[in-house]
């Protein structure tokens, strides 16, 4: 076994954190109060490389070459701000999809679009619908095929950069009679005729990133947009979901490990009854559990990103991890807001925002019920 990160890891992490430092934490208070997009932000990473760089170099893209070094960049991008890092990752909703899913033909036309540096294009995977989120059996968006196009209609909910994105990966049946058997996928271009923005949310957290409601009236598609093969689309979404869930837990250790870092330090500085609170046993022994669950949660994440880059199912091990860090991050978070009391509850100080998006990571991706009922399907 080795630890160690890799010199090239290393580099990758001291890259992500400059810029979350330099360019995400001044302004992360700002658009989570205003709860827009920050495409400064954006931009700025554009020209850097960090809006493409889970995508292959033969398409223009950084070329990260393996899922633990993914996720060493992505717990530097949560550190910063949640809301922020879910923007900057949203190219990934679509373009994942893509390099996983897609044919050759499709990967050289679609890919390029997302690695322009002086162009921000944003991507979204709709799957989710009102009535049907983990529950895929139950979706009713529809794809039926006339002739050289298949014509789409439904309802997607709770699509990150829905409404606003440039490139939409959309699940949609095309056998509605069987079951998962009948799903399929495809790849929509944004400005697509019938395609149209609904309710935008307003959430509890991850308020820098768009969250909305897509509707598909009528939307004519070509067939060669069909990604994969027919009908075989839920296979595909399952074994990204399996891929995605260590990333999602890495982005709990961020939020979780930027609280328990600034309740560390508030509890050096912070002096009641003549000493800081630190040399409290009740604060210390508290600080000393939240150092050990992140240190847990990232080591569960990573075993499970290794797993999948040796090419073995990480099935159980991501279910794992992405439950774990989910409940984690929320219990880091509170323990931060008490250990600086009232001040905690305040706005002025960054753990209230910290808390609020911890929530989310309990319950995106599949909830960590969802995730339990994958480990006892696999123990």
């Amino acid at each position: 076994m080795n630890f160690e990160l890799t010199p090239d890891q290393r580099e990758l992490q001291d890259w992500a954190h400059t810029f979350a430092e330099k360019e995400i934490r001044p302004v992360a208070a700002l658009y989570d109060e205003k709860e827009e997009m920050p495409w400064e932000v954006l931009q700025k990473a554009a020209k850097v490389g960090l809006l493409s760089y889970t995508i292959p170099e033969a398409y223009g893209g950084n070329g990260v070459p393996d899922l633990v070094s993914s996720l060493v960049v992505g717990e530097e991008l949560f550190w910063g701000c949640a809301g922020i890092a879910t923007a900057i990752g949203g190219i990934g909703l679509a373009s994942i999809p893509i390099v996983e899913m897609g044919s050759e033909e499709q990967k050289k036309q679609w890919l390029p679009l997302f690695c322009d540096p002086e162009k921000v294009r944003m991507g979204a995977m709709c799957l989710t619908e009102p009535g049907a989120g983990s529950d895929v059996v139950n979706m009713t968006t529809k794809a039926i095929k006339q002739g050289a196009e298949y014509i789409i209609n439904g309802t997607k909910t709770f699509i990150t950069n829905g409404g606003i994105a440039d490139v939409y990966v959309v699940f949609a049946k095309t056998n509605p009679e069987a079951g998962y058997a009948g799903v399929s996928a495809f790849i929509l271009d944004g400005k697509t005729p019938g395609i149209s923005s609904g309710k935008k949310f307003k959430k509890l957290g991850l308020r820098a990133s768009h969250t909305a409601e897509v509707h598909f009236d009528d939307v004519h598609v070509p067939a060669e947009n069909l990604l994969g093969q027919e009908n075989m689309a839920f296979l595909g979404a399952m074994k990204m979901l399996e891929h995605s869930r260590p990333t999602v837990a890495i982005a709990g250790v961020g939020v979780a490990r930027a609280a328990y870092e600034y309740a560390l330090g508030y509890s050096k500085e912070r002096v009641q009854f003549g000493k800081p609170i630190y040399h409290n046993q009740g604060i210390s022994f508290t600080l000393a559990d939240m150092l050990t669950k992140i240190d847990a949660g990232r080591l569960l994440a990573y075993r499970a990103a290794w797993l999948a880059d040796q090419g073995r199912s990480c099935s159980l091990e991501g279910s794992m991890a992405k439950a774990y860090c989910g409940d984690m991050a929320m219990d880091v978070a509170t323990n931060a807001v008490q250990i600086l009391g009232g001040y905690g509850y305040m706005r002025d100080y960054p753990v209230e925002k910290w808390l609020r998006d911890a929530k989310i990571m309990s319950i995106y991706e599949g909830t960590t019920q969802i995730q339990k009922r994958v480990m006892t399907r696999l123990m």
